[in-house]
C-alpha cells in the first residue's frame, strides 16, 4: 500500500487538494517527470516547436470529430446531405467542418515540417531508433484515418478517388481481389464501404493513433531529446545528475510552445475564416458534388497531402520497369563484384536478383506502382540503418549533403504538385525521374552517408542565449 504524505493543516486550499490527488494519484511525480525535471537540450530552434503543434491538431481534430459525428448520417443515402445539414442548420456547424478540414491539412503540414527536421539532425540515430519508428507508425496511421475520413463527405471526389485507391488492392497477385471486395465491403464502392471506413475512422484508427502518440512521447523522453548539434546531453552532468547543457522543459520550452501555438492559431484560424478550401487543395470543388456513380470526374486526384506518394504510383510504368531491373542487375553486379564478403552471400545476392528480376517481368507495371507507393512510406521505417553517417546533424557533414537533402524537399515537393495534375508524358517523365531520386536517396544512403570530409562534433552543445 502507498505512504500517504501529510500536510500542514495551515496550508492553502490549493495545496490540500493537489496533496489528496498526490496520495491517490502520481500528478506531481508525472509533472516533474515530463515537465519540470525533463531537463531539454538548450539549444533548442524553430524546427522543435513542429512535435507539440502536431499534439494541438490532434487534439483539434479528436474535438471537432466529436462535433461532427452527432450529426453526420454514415449511410450512402444520406451522408452528403447530413454534411449540408451541418453546414447550414447547425449552429457553426459550418465553423466546426472547416476546421476538421483545415486541421486534416494542417496535421500533415506540421508531420512532415516535424519529420524533415529529424531527417537534418539525425533524431532516428541511436539510441531513438524507437522514437522514430513510432513516429512513422503516427504518420502511417494518420494516413489511413485522412483517407477513410476523405471519404466521408461522400461527394465526387470522395467517391471516386475511394473507387480508384481501393482497386490499387486488386492488383496484388493471388489475394489482391479477394482484399479489394473485403475492404470495399461489397463490389462496388457503396454504402457497405461508407459504413466500414466510418467506423475505421471514428473508432479503431484514432485509437491505434493515440496509443503511438502516447508510446512516441515515453520512448523519447526516456531516451531525452536529440538537438541541433546531435550531441547527447546526458554525457555531461553535474554532481546532481543535471545535465549541463539541458534546461527543464518547463517552463522555459513551455512558455517557447505557447508563442508558438499562438502563431500556429493566428494562421489556422485566418484559413478557416477567410479560404477554407485553400483554392480548391484543402477542400476540393468537385467535392461539393453529391458522389454519382454514373458521372466520372474529369480528373481524379487525391488531397494534396497524398499526392507526392500517388505520384510514384502512377510513375510506374512497363518502360520504368526496365529501368529498374537493369538498377537491380548494376546493383547486384557491384555487390558481387566490388563487395568483400564471403562467396555465399554473393551467390545470394545473385540469386535474389535473378528472383526479382523473375517477379518484375512476371507480375503486371500497375502491382509495382502499388508497391512503389506503398515502399515511399515504409522505407521510411528503416532510415536509423539506412544513414551510416559518422555524425547525427546535418551542421557537421559535408556541405553537399545539405544540398542533396534541398534537392530531395523539391523533390518531393515536384512529385506532389505532379500528383494534382492530370497525367501528360511531359509530366510522367519528369515523376519517374522523381522517383527514381526519391528511392535512390534513400537507398543509396548507405553510401552516400559515410562519405566526407565530416567536421568535428564539440562535446557540448552550441548555444548562444538570444
Amino acid at each position: 500500500m502507498a505512504e500517504f504524505h501529510e500536510i500542514s493543516p495551515n496550508a492553502s486550499a490549493g495545496a490540500k487538494t493537489l496533496n489528496w490527488i498526490d496520495n491517490r494519484f502520481p500528478l506531481s511525480v508525472l509533472f516533474k517527470a515530463h515537465m519540470s525535471e525533463y531537463y531539454a537540450p538548450k539549444n533548442f530552434n524553430i524546427w522543435y516547436v513542429f512535435g507539440v503543434l502536431s499534439l494541438l491538431v490532434l487534439v483539434i481534430q479528436i474535438v471537432t470529430g466529436i462535433f461532427l459525428v452527432m450529426h453526420y448520417k454514415p449511410d450512402a443515402a444520406l451522408a452528403f446531405g447530413s454534411v449540408e445539414y451541418i453546414m447550414r442548420d447547425v449552429p457553426w456547424g459550418w465553423m466546426i467542418r472547416y476546421m476538421h478540414s483545415t486541421g486534416a491539412s494542417a496535421f500533415f503540414v506540421v508531420v512532415y515540417l516535424h519529420m524533415f527536421r529529424g531527417l537534418m539532425y539525425g533524431s532516428y540515430r541511436k539510441p531513438r531508433e524507437l522514437v522514430w519508428l513510432f513516429g512513422c507508425g503516427i504518420f502511417l496511421a494518420l494516413m489511413a484515418e485522412a483517407f477513410m475520413g476523405y471519404l466521408l463527405p461522400w461527394g465526387q471526389m470522395s467517391y471516386w478517388g475511394a473507387q480508384v485507391i481501393v482497386n490499387l488492392f486488386s492488383a496484388i497477385p493471388f489475394v489482391g481481389p479477394d482484399l479489394a471486395l473485403l475492404i470495399r465491403g461489397d463490389f462496388v464502392v457503396g454504402d457497405a464501404t461508407l459504413n466500414r471506413f466510418f467506423s475505421f475512422h471514428v473508432i479503431a484508427v484514432p485509437l491505434v493513433l493515440l496509443g503511438l502518440v502516447v508510446a512516441h512521447i515515453i520512448a523519447l523522453h526516456e531516451v531525452g531529446s536529440n538537438n541541433p548539434d546531435g550531441v547527447e546531453i546526458k554525457a555531461t552532468k553535474d554532481a546532481n545528475g543535471i545535465p549541463l547543457d539541458g534546461i527543464p522543459f518547463h517552463p522555459y520550452y513551455s512558455v517557447h510552445d505557447i508563442f508558438a501555438v499562438s502563431v500556429f492559431l493566428i494562421v489556422f484560424t485566418a484559413i478557416v475564416f477567410f479560404a477554407p478550401e485553400m483554392g480548391g487543395y484543402f477542400l476540393e470543388y468537385n467535392n461539393f458534388i453529391p458522389a454519382d456513380p454514373f458521372q466520372t470526374p474529369l480528373h481524379i486526384a487525391p488531397v494534396w497531402y497524398f499526392t507526392p506518394f500517388y505520384s510514384l504510383l502512377r510513375a510506374v510504368t512497363t518502360e520504368l520497369m526496365y529501368v529498374l531491373m537493369a538498377c537491380v542487375v548494376l546493383g547486384a553486379g557491384l555487390a558481387v563484384l566490388k563487395g568483400k564478403m564471403p562467396t555465399i552471400f554473393k551467390a545470394i545476392i545473385a540469386a535474389g536478383a535473378v528472383v526479382v528480376l523473375a517477379m518484375m517481368l512476371s507480375i503486371d507495371a500497375k502491382f509495382w506502382g502499388v508497391v512503389a507507393m506503398g515502399g515511399g512510406v515504409v522505407i521510411l521505417f528503416f532510415l536509423p540503418w539506412l544513414d551510416n553517417s559518422a555524425v547525427k546533424s546535418i551542421r557537421y557533414r559535408p556541405s553537399w549533403h545539405k544540398y542533396l537533402y534541398a534537392v530531395f524537399v523539391i523533390d518531393f515537393a515536384i512529385l506532389g504538385y505532379l500528383g494534382t495534375l492530370p497525367p501528360s508524358p511531359l509530366f510522367s517523365r519528369v515523376a519517374q525521374i522523381g522517383t527514381l531520386f526519391y528511392f535512390a536517396f534513400f537507398l543509396l544512403m548507405p553510401w552516400w552517408s559515410r562519405v566526407g570530409p565530416f567536421k568535428s562534433v564539440p562535446d557540448r552543445v552550441n548555444f548562444t542565449a538570444h
